[in-house]
């Protein structure tokens, strides 16, 4: 048959080639002289018979849209249009409609191979009347591989377009999947020989595919992939499959995952998690990070591979304080202490020894499960409100003489004020930790001034500088953190 292609780029040339060794007529014509066979446009439209078919290989959108505005000047009445190009599917009723007016008809097609589609063939899905596809049919049948590979997907205009889209919707989950698998078998010192992992996926196993051979190609040339930086682009199918959908209320998780992660390769740093670490600060004081992390700083691992809690709140004095896990001993000043067994600072700056106010951020390490304390805080601003229980009264404060010419560490000192009502929510945070740990350091019940720990009465701040006890006060009338009382003997 005789065809004319529009668009001589990696695609269009190559498939130019293919054609005529099947032995078609091709009539090319592109913008760069050097490639075109013809002139212009209409110097290509005149040297084709009729009925004239002409092949569009252009970037989706307004190139495609002008050169299929331009060919219905040049087209008539039983002549053919093919958009082979990656339009968007909701396009492809319009092109029809347009073109119907002068009786041009008109066939979309997502045409999948890439640069490989010479050598390979190329996987072709299209759309339009049964008609105007036998028009073109020599062409599919030229182009598409040896067996298989070429599909119509429907009667109506877009439908082609449609089945390429969710085509490469799925080549962004399974191209994330590859990703993220070589990057865990790069992170970990248990294997060795990444590019001999993956070659041996290509055999026999159940993700084998042809994504996998190019990117086994890829890491056995470059084996880290230093030559190349973590930034990927979209060329609009991937969302165009996400919007579709949306419109038709259908879950597409894994899809939407990866044309977001493609959309978090575009950031230096994030501006969502700044406003998260801004509101978890103003709400709970949370400590934030105001720098990057050192990158030499050795990470200590827990026992429990649990990192430190730290929340920081300010003291009557208006010295913070650190209470949780991970907080130091001592007075209410910074941690000191050298990192030890049981520790994790995580390259994290320590919180500084200068007052702090709410808004006024320093770097500590988060709690290893936000949510948690983050919910705990929440029910101890309630219970500070008297939100579902009624509201007491501020918290005995028991004073501790440690002997003649020593102060205790974090004793309130004289003139200093009790424990202010607005930290009573951030102790609820906590408490429950404190309670365990207690429990831990001393199961048979005595405090650590050596008292018999008696029922309602607890000890907060135990080694945390704190140095007071809450009494009876905060008794029945005074749930735990998750709303149940006391345990007796505690």
């Amino acid at each position: 048959m005789h065809i004319g292609l529009v668009g001589l780029g990696k695609m269009g040339g190559n498939m130019r080639t293919r054609l005529r060794d099947a032995g078609h007529t091709v009539v090319g014509y592109d913008r760069n002289p050097d490639l075109a066979d013809v002139p212009s446009l209409a110097a290509m439209v005149e040297a084709l018979p009729a009925p004239k078919v002409v092949w569009v290989m252009v970037p989706a959108g307004d190139p495609t849209r002008s050169t299929v505005a331009e060919l219905k000047e040049l087209l008539g009445e039983g002549d053919l249009v093919v958009d082979g190009g990656n339009s968007k599917y909701t396009d492809d009723a319009i092109n029809a409609a347009s073109l119907a007016e002068k009786g041009i008809g008109f066939v979309d097609c997502g045409v999948s191979g890439g640069v490989w589609g010479l050598e390979n063939g190329y996987a072709l899905m299209y759309g339009g009347a049964p008609d105007d596809i036998a028009k073109v049919q020599p062409a599919f049948d030229a182009l598409k591989p040896e067996e298989g590979g070429a599909v119509h997907a429907g009667p109506t205009p877009g439908a082609g377009h449609f089945a390429k889209m969710v085509h490469n919707g799925i080549e962004y989950a399974m191209m994330q999947a590859y990703a993220e698998g070589w990057e865990l078998l790069e992170k970990v010192d248990i294997v060795e020989n990444v590019p001999a992992i993956f070659d041996s996926w290509r055999h026999g196993t159940v993700i084998r595919s042809w994504l996998l051979d190019l990117l086994t190609e890829a890491i056995e040339a470059d084996e880290h992939l230093e030559q190349l930086r973590g930034y990927a682009d979209d060329s609009g199918e991937g969302r165009w499959t996400v919007q579709a959908a949306i419109d038709n209320a259908v879950p597409l998780h894994v899809i939407a995952s990866s044309l977001f992660a493609r959309f978090t390769s575009r950031q230096d740093d994030s501006p969502a998690m700044k406003a998260i670490a801004a509101m978890r600060n103003q709400f709970g004081g949370h400590a934030v990070h105001t720098e990057p992390p050192p990158a030499a700083r050795p990470t200590p691992t827990r026992p429990d591979h649990r990192a430190p809690c730290v929340f920081v709140t300010e003291s009557p004095t208006g010295r913070r304080k650190r209470m949780g896990r991970g907080a130091s001993e001592g007075e209410d000043g910074p941690d000191q202490r050298e990192a030890e067994p049981g520790d994790e600072d995580d390259d994290r700056e320590r919180v500084a020894d200068q007052p702090v106010e709410r808004g006024r951020y320093a770097a500590a390490q988060p709690g290893p499960d936000d949510g948690d304390a983050e919910r705990q805080h929440d029910q101890g601003e309630q219970r500070a409100e008297g939100v579902g229980e009624e509201r007491v009264a501020p918290p005995a404060v028991r004073e501790v003489d440690p002997g003649p010419g020593q102060a205790a560490a974090g004793a309130r000192q004289p003139g200093e004020p009790a424990e202010r009502a607005d930290d009573r929510p951030v102790l609820d945070v906590v408490r429950r930790e404190q309670d365990a740990r207690a429990q831990r350091d001393d199961p048979d019940g005595r405090d650590h001034l050596g008292g018999r720990r008696s029922p309602g009465r607890r000890r907060v701040g135990a080694g945390h500088g704190w140095g007071r006890d809450v009494s009876a006060a905060v008794g029945p009338a005074r749930r735990g953190s998750c709303g149940a009382a006391p345990a007796p003997g505690r």
